[in-house]
């Protein structure tokens, strides 16, 4: 897709978010009987969620704008591999579920996944009973059930998606769990929704304030009907390419409460003086004169790629801090992120942590998003202020945001398929 110089205006409704249509299947799937999401999310990552479930004997029927999920019975021994696509919270979600079956279950997924690390979720599980292997730390898993409870620790400044497989088992053990967390739990609202969702659906986890101690007894799920909130993570980019180039922007369906940590991509603009008005469910920019300032993604790591790109919009030296997590993406995203600014006329310096980026006046380029479609999504952004910006293999948006270029265009940007 080609990206053309152009305006944004209009109102627009964020898509669902991915995170919490994940949550939602798996509660689903662990409580008999039938539930119901609305307004969920169908993208490639979910849809690899619900076709893992479904070798497991989960039905999930996509409707317009529902998912009906079905459990009747045992969770199946499946004929095959579970196959996780490039989900890696599939891919850890899964693997934690399957411990509390007696079957013998292998993991896998396509080639990006097979770099994902799980090696501590592997021992986690493992130290609560389950038969847990792996090849040398990453997919694919073979495990066998079920957990029997007891005490673990879990690293927390990994991956939180590890805390919250564990949480989302825990309640099928034989016995009481107790996870502590050791180090700093970062990503922590991630692990909130967790319990959020999981008390949507009837189970009780007992929690101290800071998330480092958990307990959780033996417990059912019940069924549920829950709503799907917008996507802060996706809707991060409509509100950048505003505050790049937009008339005036309006993004609906954004709960300002929200437990979402990529929220905070508004508390982000507003700290590089743009014009954003706050709203119960919406918020509204355009474009103005973004400032440089100092930003820390060690909670948030999904918003790098966007604050990359408001910071090369910005006149002067932006320092991004928190951002050892994301060379185990989906692409090593600092160094796909800083390899398309730096074709772009964009300098950056890296260190192990941070990354400095110097905005200014940016020219036209070709940028290969390394199939992350974070990436791909971000360059889309820049492209609005700049002659043109071509993204190679754009459909990689499908992963969190299949109707993004659809979209954009919506929107008043010029976009050409190529």
């Amino acid at each position: 897709m080609t990206v053309q110089k152009s305006s944004l205006s209009g109102s627009l409704r964020a898509p669902p978010s991915k995170s919490y249509t994940h949550r939602a299947l798996f509660c689903s799937a662990l409580a008999q009987g039938e539930s119901t999401l609305r307004s969920p999310l169908s993208c490639d990552d979910t849809r690899a969620t619900s076709d893992a479930l479904s070798r497991i004997g989960v039905a999930t029927e996509w409707g317009a704008g529902t998912a009906r999920v079905t459990r009747s019975g045992e969770l199946n021994l499946p004929s095959d591999v579970i196959m996780c696509g490039e989900s890696g919270t599939t891919l850890r979600f899964i693997t934690a579920v399957c411990a509390t079956t007696p079957h013998d279950i292998e993991i896998s997924g396509e080639p990006s996944l097979l770099k994902r690390p799980v090696k501590d979720l592997v021992a986690a599980l493992g130290e609560l009973g389950a038969r847990c292997t792996s090849d040398l730390g990453y997919p694919p898993v073979h495990v066998k059930g079920p957990i029997k409870g007891g005490s673990v620790t879990i690293p927390g400044n990994v991956s939180s998606q590890y805390v919250s497989a564990v949480l989302l088992a825990a309640p099928l053990a034989e016995n009481p769990i107790e996870l502590r967390i050791a180090e700093r739990l970062e990503s922590k609202s991630y692990v909130q929704m967790t319990l959020e969702m999981q008390h949507d659906f009837g189970v009780q986890v007992e929690a101290n304030d800071s998330l480092t101690d958990f307990r959780v007894r033996p417990q059912a799920y019940r069924p549920s009907e829950v709503e799907i909130e917008g996507d802060w993570s996706s809707a991060a980019f409509l509100l950048a390419g505003a505050t790049i180039a937009g008339d005036k922007v309006n993004i609906l369906g954004l709960d300002e409460k929200s437990r979402q940590a990529d929220r905070c991509i508004l508390d982000i603009i507003e700290r590089m003086k743009a014009q954003a008005k706050r709203g119960s469910d919406s918020v509204t920019t355009q474009r103005s004169q973004l400032q440089p300032g100092e930003f820390d993604v060690s909670d948030s790591p999904d918003l790098f790629p966007v604050i990359c790109a408001l910071c090369a919009a910005a006149h002067g030296t932006s320092t991004i801090k928190g951002i050892r997590r994301l060379r185990i993406k989906e692409s090593n995203r600092v160094q796909a992120m800083s390899e398309g600014l730096r074709l772009m006329g964009i300098q950056t310096q890296e260190s192990e942590d941070t990354l400095a980026v110097q905005g200014g006046k940016m020219h036209k380029a070709t940028v290969n998003p390394h199939h992350d479609h974070r990436i791909a999504m971000a360059f889309a952004v820049l492209g609005l202020s700049t002659e043109e910006v071509t993204i190679t293999d754009a459909e990689c948006v499908g992963k969190s945001y299949p109707s993004f270029w659809y979209d954009i265009q919506l929107l008043g940007a010029s976009v050409r398929d190529n």
